[in-house]
This record gives structure tokens, sequence and C-alpha cells, in this order.
């Protein structure tokens, strides 16, 4: 099976908001107003956890599928700490992102808890964000000039 390429794009609305373009959906990345920000959307970590529990949403429901039962209502709550220190250039002792993140699943479902547990794992495995946050990622990062025309 060939790889599948997902593209993001988009500009920066003020110091503390982006806009991007994914497919044909309008994201807004925003911080709180205690970071600068107009709290007008998710901020990007926030993004991160959503991604996380929106993608265990999709490959759960198809593990469970593949495994002969029916997921009714997935509830999904993630949660995760930052110490923002290097974030905000005032120490460097810890890493910028997170240092750990909670994932707790509550399906309703009338699977046993030994299929839940199997399937949980299966889920865990499958995981394509899950994979990214618990994996190292290259990530190249470059930077073109951009020249202001007059």
């Amino acid at each position: 099976m060939s790889d599948l390429i997902f593209k993001v794009s988009g500009e920066s609305t003020s110091p503390t908001q982006f806009v991007a373009e994914a497919r044909q959906f309008k994201l807004i990345i925003d911080e709180p107003e205690e970071f600068g920000g107009s709290d007008e959307d998710a901020n990007p970590v926030e993004y991160i956890l959503a991604g996380l529990a929106g993608c265990i949403n999709v490959v759960g429901h198809l593990v469970a599928k593949e495994l002969g039962f029916t997921i009714d209502k997935l509830r999904i709550e993630v949660a995760g700490n930052i110490n923002p220190g290097r974030l905000f250039g005032v120490s460097d002792k810890e890493r910028a992102g997170f240092k750990e993140i909670n994932l707790n699943l509550i399906p309703e479902t009338d699977a046993s808890i030994e299929v839940l547990v199997d399937w949980l794992k299966i889920v865990k495995d499958r995981c394509p964000v899950k994979d990214n946050l618990t994996n190292s990622t290259i990530v190249n990062v470059a930077v073109e000039k951009q020249y202001a025309t007059q």
C-alpha cells in the first residue's frame, strides 16, 4: 500500500493566531487571553490532544468492527501536562513538549472486558497519531525568506 500524504498550510493573522487550511477546512489555532491570544479557538497543544482523541475514535470503531462488536458511543477524555518554562524562554531544564498524556476511553458496548482489553491493545498499536507521539519522527524545519514587494 502506498503512503498517504496529508498537507496543511496557512498564515498568521496575529502573533498568537494561525489560520490553516486542510483540504476544504479552515482551522483557527489561537491562544487563550492569558497567553496574549483572542481565545477564538483551541491552541496548538489542544489540537494535538484532540487529534489523538479523534484518531483513537476512528481506529477504535474500525477495530471493534473487525473484532465483531459494536460501540454505541465512545467517550474519550485526554489531558497532558507541559512545563511552560522552555516555551516562554525562562528555563531550559525541561523539554518544551508534553511530559505525559493520559487518555481514558469509555465505550458504551456489550463487549466483555476481556474483548475490550484485546481491542485496546490493537487500537494503541494501530493509531497513527499515538505512534507519532510515542516514537521519534523526522521533522524537517526550514525557513524561506519572503522579500517584500514595493
